[in-house]
């Protein structure tokens, strides 16, 4: 992270992948506790890695090598959509638009030859993807089923669990 402008720059991270994974789920870009701990959806309250746990019939760990196993067995890879952009703390709706910039979504598909389906963790992801990949590359649309599901977020509460839930399960079956 640096400040410009009295605003703080945030950095995603690298993504985390399987060769054999079959659906991408993109979030919009890290929150700060997150960034602080360098791990995907650190924060104790986002249910994102409890929905992944439940999927995969696993027992639940905050271990997260063990976090990282049982979303590759899922067959599931998982990046950001922003790849950096000003922001001042943890929620989608502080983000500086202009300050956007995209990860290469493109060419991290490209790698990725069995993926079918892309499934975007709450709206300000679709939209960042709509914006600064779909935009440029239409065809995308056609290749992949894109699917917005309710943010993971403790910020979104205007879903409750169990529903939040039963959307992931049915988007996260790749059988």
């Amino acid at each position: 992270m640096f400040v410009t402008h009295n605003r703080i720059m945030k950095r995603s991270f690298a993504p985390v992948v399987t060769t054999d994974a079959r659906v991408l789920v993109l979030g919009s870009m890290p929150g700060e506790v997150s960034l602080r701990m360098q791990q995907y959806y650190a924060h104790s309250h986002n249910l994102f890695w409890k929905f992944i746990f439940v999927c995969a019939a696993a027992d639940f760990s905050t271990d997260y090598q063990r976090r990282i196993e049982v979303l590759g067995s899922l067959h599931v890879a998982l990046w950001d959509v922003l790849q950096q952009c000003q922001r001042e703390g943890s929620l989608d709706s502080s983000i500086d638009k202009a300050s956007e910039q995209p990860n290469d979504i493109a060419g991290l598909l490209e790698k990725l030859p069995h993926v079918v389906k892309i499934c975007f963790n709450g709206q300000k992801a679709f939209l960042s993807f709509k914006k600064h990949v779909l935009k440029n590359l239409p065809k995308l649309a056609q290749r992949y089923q894109l699917v917005i599901l309710p943010s993971t977020s403790p910020a979104n509460a205007s879903i409750d669990y169990q529903t939040k839930f039963t959307r992931w399960r049915q988007e996260l079956k790749t059988d």
